[in-house]
């Protein structure tokens, strides 16, 4: 779970403070503070952070000083194809064209030409090329940066291309990229594809070394499975093994997550020399990480397993994130580990809350009709969330609505308060339980959270307002729902 010192900064980011936001960017790059590493949300918060300046009239642009250029050397190091369809991607485009036209040879320079390049020519970026021109059209984007104005898909791809080749002619930290991904586009293409299809139809077993040796990833981790004996059979001996670790290790310094996967399968292989428990879990997290389903389920399953020897804050967040992501993919194993990391509770109508939730509402949606001061304004969307989650009314009381949501769940924590109840998570898992976090959230980031009071104010004005709102929403009195409050 992110630490303390994460979710300050991240309030702070969200009232406006232009170094929590960069700290919090960088955090979302890096994975500080146990974060998962989400460059969308990293270029969003630099967007924010670069407008806060600029509106500001703080306009020192010129990379090297002042604090625009600390954000310019926080964007470059973003990679640009995985925010696509993030909000902020057309400011990263823009940032990364300004950024590779500009006349300093930084790292700066150079990292922003290498994203470009990566973005507009890599073959893996196929599906995001055919999009790009389509969404650069709607935003009216390139056309508001001259050194780019009116160019198409190809235009935009041969100035990619000089930018490769000059990184490959630099001595940079690109310089090994570039070169990878110039040899990736020489025409061996078709050759490879030919020694692939006679693999395929002829099981030709020098067209699939050849293919390996060309540099074909499927061909190296079809070649490291059928050494390991990983697609089938029994596994054969170390040195087989050795043979496997060579060419899987070169699929996964491709990014294959199956090689990666298989990796992390063989370190564990008591045959194997190079055994290491270690190196077996450094291979299955990179998988997870890549996406692979029964990785991710076997690292929440060991994250579960190891919870109570485990410094995070809520035991279990980690676990369910991984084990959550192995459930999205349809494996079906993770369904009953998700269960037990997770409470649930989708239907409303069965929560304690519910009648008082829907005069909240209403009193939510007419709050200036009936001129709600703000506290009591707080108070309803705490009865609403409550209601969606099944809270308790300490929970309701006492919970803190901004730092409610992760990804998946809901991490319900008042240890701050009251130190003897634990930490729960719950499940996420319908549209209303998302808008009603979603409009708590607003009204919570732009409140002054001192007028709550402490718990005996609280519990005062939740006295006061539900009384409040069975005498003027509820159709008939029910005597039995202050029994059920109290």
């Amino acid at each position: 779970m992110a630490s303390r010192e994460f979710l300050k900064i991240l309030s702070s980011a969200r009232l406006g403070d232009v170094l929590a936001q960069q700290k919090l960017a960088d955090a979302y790059l890096t994975g500080a503070f146990k974060t998962p590493i989400q460059p969308a949300n990293a270029l969003i918060w630099l967007e924010k952070s670069y407008f806060s300046i600029t509106n500001q009239e703080l306009k020192d642009k010129q990379a090297g000083s002042g604090p625009i250029s600390e954000i310019l050397a926080q964007i470059a190091r973003i990679p640009l194809a995985q925010t696509f369809q993030s909000p902020a991607f057309g400011f990263g485009w823009t940032s990364f064209w300004q950024l590779a036209h500009s006349k300093a040879e930084t790292q700066i320079h150079l990292a922003a030409k290498w994203q470009l390049a990566n973005l507009l020519i890599n073959p893996d970026h196929q599906e995001i090329q055919a999009q790009l021109m389509e969404f650069l059209k709607g935003k009216n984007i390139s056309s508001s940066l001259e050194a780019i104005a009116g160019l198409d898909l190809k235009g935009l791809q041969k100035i990619a291309k000089q930018f490769l080749q000059e990184l490959a002619e630099t001595d940079s930290p690109f310089t090994s990229a570039a070169k990878e991904l110039l040899i990736k586009l020489q025409p061996k293409n078709a050759a490879l594809s030919s020694l692939w299809i006679s693999w395929l139809d002829d099981k030709n077993e020098g067209a699939l070394l050849q293919a390996a040796e060309l540099g074909l990833t499927i061909a190296r981790l079809t070649l490291g499975l059928r050494l390991a004996q990983l697609d089938g059979g029994d596994t054969k001996s170390n040195a087989s093994l050795k043979k496997a670790a060579y060419w899987l290790e070169l699929a996964a310094k491709d990014g294959d997550r199956d090689a990666w996967y298989s990796l992390g399968e063989i370190y564990r292989r008591p045959q194997f020399s190079g055994y290491s428990a270690t190196e077996s879990d450094r291979c299955f997290d990179r998988a997870a990480d890549l996406g692979h389903a029964q990785a991710q389920l076997r690292k929440g399953a060991n994250l579960w397993r190891k919870r109570e020897k485990s410094d995070e804050k809520v035991r279990g967040l980690q676990a369910s994130y991984w084990v959550w992501q192995a459930h999205q993919q349809g494996i079906a194993e993770a369904k009953e580990l998700f269960g037990k990391i997770l409470e649930s509770c989708p239907d409303p109508q069965k929560n304690d809350w519910h009648e008082l939730a829907l005069q909240a509402e209403q009193a939510i949606n007419h709050h200036a009709e009936h001129q709600l001061d703000e506290d009591w304004l707080l108070l309803c969307h705490r009865i609403v969330i409550a209601n969606q989650f099944h809270f308790s009314k300490a929970e309701l009381l006492l919970c803190e609505v901004g730092q409610l949501q992760h990804e998946h769940c809901v991490v319900v924590d008042i240890r701050w308060e009251l130190p003897k109840i634990l930490p729960r998570l719950i499940q996420i898992e319908t549209i209303q339980q998302r808008r009603a976090l979603l409009a708590a959230g607003k009204v919570f980031a732009s409140s002054d959270l001192e007028i709550e009071g402490n718990l005996r104010q609280r519990r005062y004005r939740f006295d006061r307002v539900t009384d409040w709102l069975m005498t003027t929403f509820a159709k008939a009195p029910k005597p039995q729902m202050n029994a059920e409050l109290a």
